[in-house]
């Protein structure tokens, strides 16, 4: 070997040795060592894109075309785009066997819709809401809209307050208030507690 290439190997050995102290270069820059380093930066890829994929509440609603009055109308919601993680639906089945059937609409809904049906609206700056149908009707003949999570009924009531609406809230824990809308709708929103 010349001079040239043993100090070469001595400065490439001494530069990933601080990085990587007990793996030789010759197993690092093997198949499997290629395979590894691959396989971390497939992860490192996928953990930037989840950790940057904003936060998607969902509620269900009794009439979709009465949320978006209410929901554009009312609480001057921007529409958002639908988030890249809904086109993989990873999270479609989170929730599903934990719903009450009394919240439940008894209309049969399309198998066929995907994830991207309903009203998608930009609730903060990474955070989505996303509107479907699926809610039956509450008593007297109200628009019932439900939700599985407080975090996000006490983010539309904060929208309720600051929009100076009328609202009555029927129960803190589950979360469950009423409010009118321009109408005279009055629309139960209802906390589903798990």
């Amino acid at each position: 070997m010349t001079i040239a290439t043993v100090t070469f190997n001595l400065l490439m050995t001494n530069y990933f040795g601080a990085f990587l102290p007990s793996i030789p270069i010759d197993s690092l820059f093997s198949t499997q060592g290629i395979m590894v380093m691959l396989l971390v930066a497939y992860a490192g890829a996928m953990w930037m894109f989840l950790s940057s994929a904003p936060k998607v509440y969902t509620i269900m609603v009794s009439d979709l075309k009465v949320a978006q009055q209410f929901y554009e109308g009312l609480l001057d919601l921007p529409t958002a785009d639908v988030p890249l993680q809904y086109y993989y639906n990873y999270e479609q089945t989170l929730g599903a066997g934990a719903i009450d059937p009394l919240y439940m609409s008894t209309t049969a809904t399309n198998p066929s819709l995907g994830a991207s049906d309903g009203l998608w609206y930009q609730l903060k700056k990474n955070t989505q809401l996303h509107v479907i149908s699926g809610a039956s009707l509450g008593t007297k003949s109200r628009q019932r809209h439900v939700c599985f999570d407080h975090d996000c009924l006490e983010e539309v009531l904060l929208r309720i307050q600051a929009r100076r609406l009328r609202y009555k809230i029927r129960r803190d824990k589950p979360l469950n208030f009423l409010v009118k809308d321009y109408d005279d709708r009055v629309i139960e929103m209802a906390e589903v507690s798990n």
